[in-house]
């Protein structure tokens, strides 16, 4: 007997059950707590049409009638133990920050609940614990944690204030016709219109900017405004304060400006600045998947209170691009890619992106491929939106989501660089070439990070941050997130004389963003892409192509990664790989340490261990390693004056706040004008069981640059099969409809367009 299977059609049962029962009951109860069919609530989330329309389909959706099955055993076991609504102390991760977090929840999922199956129950519990943070709010000071920079009342900083009203708007919406007048006048004059302008007019320094943590402000004051009516409180909330005390000068705590003079501000601004006509979000995935919550599901409020504005269509549908693009910046696995300030693991199966991809469905013209995505996702929002998910993968209407090569442009215009995904086979390579990200941003530019099916080959590190984890600076951001995560040399990327790109400094990295060169997906067996990036050192150029070229001769795609440097000075370049995996070989010798030192004293390098020193025996430097049962190679030309260096996070780190991972550094000294060539190969498998290595080792032979001017740059490759293939880059002409013809080595290449490969 499958017993977890039965219960849950028990639960489904009993539902269904009582619905029809409080339905029955509900017409006996008093005046004043009936549901009122006439009023004009719920209306943000929830409609009266849509509430109707999800009771016609009970029982007969089964991914919604599960999602409510568990959201229904959830509050219930909540409503047993009672309502806590103490007294705020502690940061992010401690008790009384995780109830209040727990509480908004809560009385958002009761509200809906109420709704939908018409169990005053429900109501009673949201109503009862409004009237405990009515009685709690007139009451509290400024958090006593000191942190932030907009510290909040319930919690350390506004932006969770935020969280909290956005949340509980709804929840205030779905009882709203079932409360008094009385009642409701004493929620709105103790709780919410303090509670919207105290995070508004009291903190413009938090509400009067763009930034992900000012769209949760707007939208919280904007939702709540929504049920109110409250017309000034929604004029605030979409187009910012018309008046402040914001200086030019004053900073977050996170190094970013507050305010640019003259920038459009509140929901609107941060519509129009921070996303790119394709979608991107500049401060990142990671960012863009916390906001995309808040900037969605106001959306939908708008959408139901205010049609007219037409808020899907602003910015060309920018909203529901957004979410196309974020999609397409997950790994094979459904994992963000950790550009800027990102947490590893953090997928489409969070809450936000389930909310998103049923609000994109519904609104976007409902695109079956989406529908894949919410059925691997398992769970719907209780809404119209979740309900028309249900009924599309009900009918067997998904299609399968497939994420191809993608090049996705930064800036409110397009045009401050971008992100290029390529995807071939197994492999994915993500190309940064974008602008600084707000304070969010790393300083990165022309970065990369691998992926073989949806595993790390070569990584970005991420954030140095335990979101909620209160033993670790109160689950907020460590200090070796500026000292090491932020910094060039945490990237893969070049560092020139060990310094940061822009100094490592917001003001001077705010101003400027890398050029694509130029970016072509059509071949299915070149994907290939190209930027520049000229401000990152002043005086110096940087032009790095990536492709991924899938060839006969190789087992699987491999990448080639092409780095020119002009300078007018004579310099020393790093140029890191953050490898992860074990080491299997190395065709240099190389001197391990005992006593280790670290490699710098300041810009990420005092975070470093210099573990072994190298230096090429030949040509060509091949450095191979295994992750996940695979093996992987590394082949770079190099110059016998290199030096190869063997390093691994974690110098300088007594609190062990950094993960201790390899990297291979490339360091070319007393260098003026040069250019890196190197080919990553994926390659063979080795199998626990058997015991039996594959295909073990790099198919190439020799890598050279035949061909280095400021015109043209070319590599050759050989094989160890003795077979030859050619990479020719324009270096200055980068017109799809360019014709060329040059001579290298008494051989004539002809070919249209950027580049050329055979």
């Amino acid at each position: 007997m499958n017993f977890k299977k039965n219960t849950a059609k028990n639960v489904l049962f009993l539902i269904v059950f009582m619905f029809l029962v409080s339905c029955k009951t509900t017409s006996q109860s008093t005046s004043n707590k009936e549901v009122a069919i006439q009023g004009a609530h719920p209306k943000l989330i929830l409609t009266k049409e849509g509430v109707n329309n999800i009771r016609k389909h009970l029982g007969n959706v089964p991914i919604f009638d599960r999602s409510l099955a568990t959201t229904k055993a959830e509050v219930d076991a909540e409503i047993e133990l009672g309502i806590f609504v103490p007294v705020p102390q502690d940061f992010s991760g401690g008790y009384t920050h995780e109830r209040h977090k727990s509480n908004f929840l809560l009385m958002q999922k009761a509200g809906v609940l109420y709704q939908i199956l018409n169990d005053e129950k429900y109501a009673t519990y949201v109503k009862d614990m409004l009237f405990a943070y009515a009685k709690l709010y007139p009451t509290l000071p400024v958090h006593p944690q000191t942190r932030s920079y907009a510290r909040g009342k319930l919690f350390w900083q506004c932006l969770n204030d935020s969280n909290w009203l956005v949340y509980t708007a709804q929840a205030y919406d779905c009882i709203y016709d079932w409360l008094s007048k009385e009642e409701r006048d004493v929620l709105e004059n103790d709780l919410f219109i303090p509670f919207a302008k105290f995070i508004s007019e009291g903190n413009p320094q938090f509400f009067n900017r763009v930034h992900n943590h000012s769209t949760w402000g707007n939208v919280a004051v904007g939702m709540i405004a929504l049920v109110m009516d409250n017309d000034e409180l929604l004029e605030n909330a979409l187009n910012g304060l018309k008046t402040d005390n914001l200086t030019a000068d004053m900073k977050d705590n996170d190094g970013g400006f507050i305010k640019i003079e003259g920038q459009r501000l509140g929901f609107f601004g941060n519509l129009d600045e921070p996303f790119s006509p394709d979608g991107y979000y500049n401060e990142g995935p990671y960012y863009q998947r916390y906001a995309m919550y808040p900037f969605l599901i106001f959306a939908q409020a708008m959408h139901n209170v205010k049609p007219e504005l037409k808020i899907f269509e602003y910015k060309d549908g920018v909203l529901l691009k957004a979410v196309n693009a974020l999609i397409n910046l997950t790994d094979a696995d459904g994992e963000f890619f950790p550009l800027n300030d990102g947490q590893k693991g953090m997928s489409y199966y969070t809450a936000a992106l389930v909310s998103a991809v049923d609000i994109a469905y519904h609104y976007g013209g409902n695109n079956p491929e989406l529908l894949s995505i919410a059925k691997k996702q398992d769970q719907v929002v209780l809404d119209d939106t979740g309900l028309s998910i249900a009924i599309g993968i009900k009918e067997g209407l998904e299609k399968n989501f497939t994420k191809k090569s993608i090049n996705l442009s930064d800036g409110r215009n397009g045009d401050e660089g971008g992100v290029g995904i390529l995807r071939n086979e197994s492999l994915e390579l993500v190309f940064k070439y974008a602008s600084q990200g707000s304070s969010h941003g790393h300083y990165d530019k022309l970065s990369f990070s691998l992926y073989e099916n949806g595993n790390e080959i070569i990584q970005d590190y991420g954030l140095s941050r335990f979101v909620n984890i209160e033993q670790k600076g109160g689950g907020n951001y460590l200090k070796e997130n500026k000292t090491w995560a932020k910094q060039t040399i945490a990237h893969n990327t070049l560092s020139v004389n060990e310094e940061n790109h822009f100094k490592g400094e917001f003001e001077i990295g705010s101003q400027h963003h890398s050029d694509l060169y130029f970016y072509d997906d059509k071949n299915p067996n070149i994907k290939i892409v190209s930027a520049t990036e000229v401000n990152a050192y002043p005086g110096t150029e940087m032009l790095r192509t990536f492709a991924i070229i899938k060839d006969e001769e190789f087992e699987k795609p491999f990448i080639v990664d092409l780095f020119k440097v002009k300078s007018a000075t004579k310099n020393q370049y790093d140029l890191p790989y953050f490898y992860l995996g074990q080491i299997i070989t190395a065709n240099f010798d190389y001197k391990s340490f005992s006593q280790l030192e670290s490699l710098g004293t300041k810009n990420g390098y005092q975070h470093l261990w210099k573990e072994g020193l190298g230096n090429p025996s030949s040509e060509n430097s091949v450095f191979s390693w295994i992750n996940n049962n695979l093996f992987y190679s590394l082949t770079t030309t190099s110059n016998t004056s290199d030096e190869l260096i063997l390093a691994r996070i974690g110098a300088h780190d007594p609190d062990y706040n950094l993960r201790r991972e390899p990297s291979l550094i490339i360091r070319r000294k007393n260098a003026q004008n040069t250019t890196f060539a190197t080919v990553i190969e994926s390659h063979g498998s080795y199998s626990p069981i058997t015991e039996l290595a594959l295909n073990a080792y790099s198919n190439i032979e020799k890598l050279k640059i035949i061909l280095d001017t400021d015109t043209y740059t070319a590599v050759q490759i050989t094989t160890v099969n003795k077979k030859t293939k050619v990479l020719i880059i324009s270096n200055k002409d980068n017109s799809k409809e360019k014709n060329h013809t040059i001579t290298i080595d008494n051989k004539e290449y002809n070919w249209k367009g950027s580049y050329y490969y055979n």
